[in-house]
């Protein structure tokens, strides 16, 4: 346990080591088709570059969940109920959980992020705002692992999942995730999860390929840190971003394509890219409501509650754990 000068703010670093990066890379890139997993995004820099992400005209969710969450927040404080302990996986910035604190009065704040400056700073913001708000907070690669921080108070615990990462999961992923959530909050416990909903193609389409760029740039971000943190003369410059909506899966894909023939060498070993060879680097798939609930039965949950956005553009729900 790491002390801060905050008494409110504990924060507890299981930061994923610099080994499990090139482990993913050097792994994903022997792969056919080349793939690297989406939580290696979130470097300070990435994560910092997702926030601006969210603030893009074209980038829906973010605006569609904060409509639900405020129009819905005294409805969904009392489904959660009042005292519980909120566990936020890949809080980022902390922003959505902000709408409805209030009502809810959580005897303590869990927020889980891979990116340790950055959660830690969105920590003593939330605390400086919430001054009455315990707030235990860790970083960790919450895909691998759902351990939480000791010492948390002894009350029910409920799961909030925003912004609707549960589609970056392949769907096998996403059920056995579920599956981790409903034991990390036992019997008596809940899951209030945001979940992207189909919708027309031109929406999804822009939604990832913004006219300032930055989605592209936080893509791209991704073979910076590679060149940066490992052994390797990869020249982000060299790949472009690639992102569609694939209807026959219902998924929207991301890749970084590369513009030529090219060798590149990572920690002592060479990968061929062909040109317009890709590396896929993101799914983000889509729910309709049903299919969602009925992921969440299987994975132990009742579904007791959905809401959706005045333009039916994205969902949330709350499911119970029964006792």
């Amino acid at each position: 346990m790491t002390a801060t000068t905050n008494p409110r703010v504990r924060f507890t670093d299981l930061h994923p080591a610099q080994t499990d990066l090139a482990q993913a890379v050097l792994s994903g890139l022997a792969r056919t088709p080349k793939r690297i997993e989406p939580k290696f995004f979130y470097d300070a820099q990435g994560s910092e570059l997702f926030e601006t992400i969210c603030a893009q005209p074209e980038y829906y969710p973010p605006d569609a969940e904060r409509e639900i969450l405020e129009t819905h927040s005294a409805e969904i404080a009392a489904a959660l109920g009042s005292g519980c302990v909120l566990i936020e996986p890949g809080a980022g910035s902390a922003a959505k959980v902000r709408l409805f604190l209030d009502q809810l009065q959580p005897s303590a704040y869990v927020p889980l992020d891979i990116s340790g400056d950055f959660l830690l700073q969105a920590a003593h913001d939330l605390a400086e705002d919430f001054p009455w708000l315990d707030i235990h907070a860790a970083c960790i690669d919450f895909a691998h692992s759902l351990r939480l921080p000791e010492q948390l108070p002894e009350t029910h615990k409920v799961a909030f999942f925003p912004g609707s990462s549960l589609g970056n999961f392949e769907p096998a992923d996403a059920l056995t995730f579920l599956q981790e959530v409903y034991t990390a909050v036992g019997p008596g416990g809940g899951l209030l999860i945001g979940i992207d909903i189909p919708k027309d193609q031109a929406i999804l389409n822009a939604a990832y390929n913004d006219a300032a760029g930055v989605t592209a740039a936080f893509n791209k971000n991704l073979l910076t840190r590679i060149r940066n943190e490992l052994d390797s003369d990869i020249d982000p410059e060299q790949f472009d971003h690639l992102a569609f909506y694939n209807t026959e899966l219902n998924r929207i894909e991301m890749h970084l394509k590369s513009r030529r023939a090219q060798h590149v060498q990572i920690n002592n070993q060479s990968f061929h890219f062909a040109p317009g060879e890709t590396i896929h680097t993101e799914c983000s798939y889509k729910y309709a409501p049903e299919p969602f609930q009925n992921m969440a039965r299987q994975a132990g949950f009742q579904p007791r509650h959905t809401w959706l956005d005045r333009r039916g553009l994205f969902s949330v729900h709350y499911c119970s754990a029964p006792e």
